[in-house]
């Protein structure tokens, strides 16, 4: 995730405890239309850019795959993450759940898992939680830059990878966790847009960057690049639990770090509005 975006450095303002603000990628083709003077993506077709299938290429990707799910499942860090979901945030994905036996999950901008070890570590979280906990589904990823042998690897590890790009404009019309680590601010905001009604927020999990590390950010650096990108990410703070994880390991900073858990849970349409004023 974080390799497939691009970070921008700046050496007055563009960290608060070594974060990273991340902005959209170059040459995307998107915003093909503005409504309430938002620019907006269009979902569209994709496909990967590539065309060949290489068995020696997926042959030791699984198997990259698979020694990083077994490393990753028997750290610290991830009994640590574990023990997060099943005592002080299961009331919440309790409550998302509300009488629904499954919550699926749906992966963004997850980057290259065959050329960076983070988009690995992340997909193998995801992988772990599906297999430790009955009450998350199917999972769904999109990436623009996935190439064919990621796609058949992902495919082949139980996950489904999307024919359409969404944007992250999907609405969560059921239960779902939105698994996003170090994705970029505008994918983040363009998702609560999508779902910006009391009906479809209460039916979200969000896992990515800290909400209020980027309020922190903002309120820092008034003429940030950003700015534009972070209306519904601020708008939303108010009605946000978030719950941030534990690292605990140099190992999986990189993969992890000022990630959280965020619920929501807006009570009437009117508190939303001011947002589209």
């Amino acid at each position: 995730m974080a390799a497939s975006a691009k970070n921008l450095a700046n050496d007055d303002c563009t960290a608060n405890g070594g974060w990273t603000v991340v902005l959209p990628r170059r040459g995307q083709q998107r915003r093909k239309a503005i409504k309430d003077g938002i620019l907006e993506e269009k979902q569209e077709p994709w496909t990967p850019t590539d065309s060949q299938t290489d068995l020696s290429r997926e042959t030791t990707l699984v198997q990259k795959m698979e020694r990083c799910i077994s490393r990753i499942g028997s750290s610290q860090f991830y009994h640590t993450f574990k023990d997060q979901i099943q005592t002080s945030v299961f009331y919440y994905f309790h409550r998302v759940l509300g009488s629904e036996m499954k919550m699926q999950m749906v992966m963004y901008g997850i980057g290259s898992i065959e050329l960076y070890e983070p988009p690995r570590l992340q997909l193998s979280l995801a992988i772990l939680m599906r297999r430790d906990f009955s009450w998350i589904g199917n999972i769904e990823v999109f990436d623009p830059i996935l190439s064919v042998t990621e796609s058949r690897v992902l495919e082949a590890l139980g996950c489904s990878v999307l024919s359409i790009n969404e944007h992250g404009r999907r609405e969560a019309l059921k239960p779902t966790m939105f698994f996003m680590p170090h994705c970029e601010a505008e994918l983040y905001n363009n998702l609560l847009q999508a779902n910006w009604k009391p009906s479809l927020l209460k039916n979200m999990v969000l896992f990515g960057n800290s909400f209020e590390t980027y309020e922190q950010h903002v309120s820092v650096c008034k003429n940030t690049p950003i700015l534009n990108s972070v209306g519904h990410i601020l708008a939303v703070r108010r009605f946000t639990n978030e719950f941030r994880i534990k690292t605990i390991s140099d190992d999986y900073y990189n993969a992890f770090h000022d990630s959280s858990w965020h619920f929501f849970s807006p009570v009437l349409e009117t508190e939303l509005q001011f947002i589209n004023s």
